[in-house]
């Protein structure tokens, strides 16, 4: 049950950092970089839209439990003290009122727009390839 405990924990703390990320993005204080960074991994965490879907057997589940973390702690890692410390705070209150994460269209339209990207370069491809 000590695992269990360990794994709910982490969790929360991630959801609670994925919406840190949110708010830093929007502090002033937050260096371009770590805005950049975090504006993509807000809008891939939020986005309702996987880069690999989850019905894909093993790698499916891959983004949301090795490339998320890793990205969130990257980008965590990038922000000033004080600008993590009040967007982490702004996120507690956020999850302690609303009990959920917010949505990001702009991010599902984002994982939509890389998905056909990806299947217009494989099809240039294709057809080169047989031609």
């Amino acid at each position: 049950m000590h695992v269990l405990d360990l794994a709910t924990a982490w969790a929360r703390r991630l959801k609670r950092d994925g919406v840190t990320l949110w708010f830093a993005g929007k502090h002033p204080g937050t260096p371009w970089y770590a805005k950049a960074l975090g504006a993509f991994v807000v809008a891939y965490a939020l986005s309702p839209i996987d880069l690999i879907p989850d019905f894909i057997p093993v790698l499916g589940y891959l983004d949301d439990a090795i490339l998320l973390p890793a990205l969130i702690w990257a980008t965590i890692s990038l922000l000033p003290p004080d600008v993590l410390a009040e967007s982490r705070a702004k996120a507690e209150d956020w999850t302690s009122r609303y009990r959920t994460k917010p949505r990001s269209t702009v991010g599902a339209v984002g994982i939509v727009l890389v998905w056909l990207v990806l299947a217009g370069a494989l099809s240039w491809w294709a057809v080169r390839s047989l031609s």
